[in-house]
């Protein structure tokens, strides 16, 4: 059975840092593009960030230039750094193996607030 856990998430200041972890069992993240996804307070699940199966990452003009998605193979973990952390950016943050959102894990909740 496929699991994704997502962790890392909490209460950050404005133009703090966070990295999200998502290990994954039952399956390797490296066999196919690995998706993190977020969803804010009343609103819609949003596909923020995309690795393919080698190095090849895509962003949201949300979080292009914030932050980074990248996979450790020999672990089977997915990252998500966040940089420069914005009030907008408090979600709960997901991660998928398809970029509608459909195989997310559970998620981690990020707050960024003074």
């Amino acid at each position: 059975q496929v699991q994704l856990v997502e962790s890392g998430g909490g209460l950050v200041q404005p133009g703090g840092s966070l990295r999200l972890s998502c290990a994954a069992s039952g399956y390797t993240l490296s066999s196919d593009w690995m998706y993190w996804l977020r969803q804010a307070p009343g609103k819609g699940l949003e596909r923020i960030a995309a690795i393919t199966r080698g190095t090849g990452t895509s962003y949201g003009d949300s979080v292009k230039g914030r932050f980074t998605i990248s996979r450790d193979n020999a672990k089977n973990i997915l990252y998500l750094q966040m940089n420069n952390l914005k009030p907008d950016d408090t979600a709960v943050y997901y991660c998928a193996r398809d970029p509608t959102g459909r195989t997310k894990g559970p998620g981690t909740q990020v707050t960024v607030s003074s």
